[in-house]
């Protein structure tokens, strides 16, 4: 048969590339500072049973693939059982050849499984399923057992300002756990204006977590801040926000109030008021990030829930979501603008979803460096639909010839799945390659020990200088206390 297909030098085309991963990224661990892996799973160290618990449940990359083979939904989220979800997965996956999922399947299957020596399809399935569920079974593959087979050394998660944080607070406390969990403030639903219902849900849950009645708008930002000084206390050092685009309407404080008050009580307000009130609210959360030293996260460009029909079946975030296109460039440099003349724009990544953005974003972070942290704002890895190879390469492209990339602070995994962490492999091989092609060329010297620590930076040193995470010992937590049993977790999945 010849080479296998995932081997040890996957997509590393020259001698240089090779000797930059293997000698320079491979060994590096994992910092992983944008994920959405549930942190009660990690808290319990979750043990999954079957594949289909571990790698199909809650995956919308792999449904859409599923869907579009004409895979019934009943095999998908429904209600068949766990091997005749996988074998219809396993039937797909000839089939997606030259999507990203061809690629992530077969390295997933090889680390941290060892199947490497067979392609997983329908006359595969049933071995690949019984020697993986096996696997399973061992502690080396339980939720916190995959993280340390994977090298990760930090796991940032999204999680709503309304959770206890419970589980953080336990795993903080836990000094057998070989990984530093940190909570990320996520605040999207305090955003979701055109849902009243929604938002004023969320205006509920908030007072009763944050002791604050909310009434009229300052209340609501009072109890936000409350809040954000709670992550703080248990280690957040991030914020993220999930939306289309940046509004950076102006507003007035009666216009504000105004519209919080219809929307507080599930009301909707005149549309045209929202802009303004969006902008306000993100604004406030905006100085809260400069305020504590924290890095803020905007994911731009997702068109989510697009599909009626679906919505009302699954709900939310189950994969009918797209690439959107709305304006991004001039509202995001103003909102940057109006921070930065005040002297209060914090540690900034940028993150956009349609590549036709990739300049834009790339040259938007330059705009707005102040010469005092390096690499202060970030143009981000790539996300979502981009995070396949041609998506890296180019979004490696655009930062290299617009920005800094010896700054960049790398991948992350962006996924709710314990076996996604082969995507950090996947950049760092790309990367090397990239690399390692132009030194062969003789487009960048053929210094290894040069261009090895640029790697190197990428990879792992620059992330750690850059996000200031806190001693484990600086964080509140809780020795001793049992584990609080795992739950659903919650939340946009992306």
């Amino acid at each position: 048969m010849g080479r296998h297909f995932i081997d040890d030098d996957f997509l590393l085309e020259t001698p240089e590339a090779k000797e930059l991963y293997h000698g320079y990224a491979a060994p590096l661990p994992i910092i992983d500072y944008h994920s959405h892996l549930p942190p009660a799973e990690i808290a319990g160290d979750r043990r999954f049973s079957t594949m289909t618990q571990i790698w199909l449940a809650g995956d919308h990359y792999k449904w859409r693939a599923m869907r579009a083979s004409g895979v019934d939904e009943r095999f998908i989220t429904g209600n068949a059982t766990e091997w005749e979800k996988f074998e219809k997965w396993a039937s797909t996956v000839p089939l997606t050849l030259r999507n990203p999922l061809y690629h992530w399947t077969h390295m997933e299957l090889r680390r941290p499984f060892g199947v490497a020596d067979r392609l997983l399809g329908p006359s595969t399935a049933k071995e690949i399923w019984e020697e993986c569920n096996a696997k399973l079974a061992s502690p080396e593959f339980s939720a916190r057992g995959i993280l340390a087979q994977m090298n990760v050394e930090v796991v940032c998660t999204s999680d709503d300002p309304v959770d206890t944080l419970e589980h953080h607070a336990f795993l903080a406390g836990d000094a057998s756990l070989g990984v530093q969990v940190l909570p990320t403030f996520r605040p999207d639903r305090g955003l979701a204006l055109e849902r009243p219902d929604v938002f004023a849900r969320f205006c509920r849950e908030l007072a009763s977590a944050s002791g604050m009645e909310i009434l009229r708008y300052a209340d609501f930002i009072g109890a936000l801040r409350q809040r954000h000084e709670y992550f703080h206390a248990r280690g957040c050092r991030l914020s993220d926000h999930g939306i289309e685009s940046v509004v950076a309407d102006g507003y007035s404080a009666a216009g504000v109030e105004s519209s919080f008050a219809r929307l507080v009580k599930g009301e909707r307000p005149d549309a045209a008021a929202l802009p303004g009130l969006r902008s306000a609210i993100l604004r406030e959360l905006a100085v809260m990030d400069w305020e504590k030293g924290w890095v803020q996260q905007f994911h731009i460009g997702a068109l989510r829930n697009t599909n009626t029909r679906m919505m009302r079946t699954l709900g939310p975030d189950a994969g009918f979501d797209s690439i959107g296109d709305a304006e991004v460039a001039r509202p995001l440099a103003a909102f940057l603008d109006s921070l930065d003349n005040e002297d209060r724009l914090a540690r900034t990544i940028l993150y956009n979803l349609n590549p036709r953005d990739n300049e834009v974003f790339a040259t938007m972070a330059g705009n707005f460096q102040d010469g005092r942290i390096p690499g202060k704002i970030q143009y981000g890895p790539a996300w979502w639909f981009l995070d396949q190879a041609d998506g890296m390469t180019r979004q490696i492209g655009a930062l290299s010839n617009m920005g800094l990339l010896g700054q960049f602070v790398g991948m992350v995994t962006d996924s709710r799945s314990f076996l996604s962490y082969p995507r950090h492999e996947y950049f760092r091989r790309l990367l090397c390659n990239l690399l390692g092609g132009d030194m062969a060329r003789g487009l960048i010297p053929g210094d290894t020990g040069l261009v090895g620590d640029i790697v190197r930076d990428i990879c792992y040193f620059n992330a750690k200088r850059y996000f200031r995470f806190p001693d484990r010992g600086a964080v509140t937590g809780v020795p001793g206390r049992t584990s609080p049993a795992p739950r659903a977790a919650g939340g946009p999945d992306r």
